[in-house]
């Protein structure tokens, strides 16, 4: 396992990673963040997690492409493949996500799913919004679900105005 420390404008995040793909991006603050040990920044998946997250912060990148290996329930990774399609700037309700998982009754579920989704930002638990688009839980903090938020919209409108 590979890790390495990358400087964000919402915080440190501990990159982790396989051989096989990227295994989880965690909040300082996470509990599952996993202890020292040798920074690896040189490894290729960290390497290009970390340029698309330049990319990403920049506002110039919208999307990731990044082979990922989080592990979890067969659930889980249903739950975090359907916040793998909501769109940059945009959000959807914990019961849409359900409704798309196949079972809208399963709205609590998806959020549960959402709280063990170990890759914040690359699969982007941020874009799910509670019924009236109340904002609700997030490893990072409401406050860094919202900078994100924000920080997506203003990439996208000025995006749109220049294009």
């Amino acid at each position: 396992m590979a890790r390495c420390e990358y400087p964000s404008p919402v915080g440190v995040l501990t990159l982790v990673a396989s051989d096989d793909g990227l295994q989880g991006v965690w909040w300082p603050d996470d509990p599952r963040r996993p202890g020292s040990g040798p920074e690896q920044p040189d490894h290729p998946v960290l390497a290009r997690t970390m340029r698309q997250l330049d990319e990403y912060f920049a506002g110039t990148g919208t999307e990731f492409d990044i082979p990922l290996d989080p592990g979890g329930t067969d659930f889980q990774r249903a739950a975090w493949g359907v916040l793998r399609t909501i769109p940059y700037a945009q959000t959807i309700t914990y019961g849409e996500q359900a409704r798309r998982l196949g079972d809208p009754a399963k709205a609590r579920a998806a959020g549960a799913a959402n709280g063990r989704n170990p890759l914040s930002i690359v699969v982007p638990c941020h874009r799910v919004v509670g019924a009236g688009g109340a904002l609700t839980g997030f490893a990072g903090g409401l406050d860094t679900k919202r900078w994100l938020l924000d920080f997506e919209r203003s990439c996208s409108e000025r995006a749109a105005h220049h294009s």
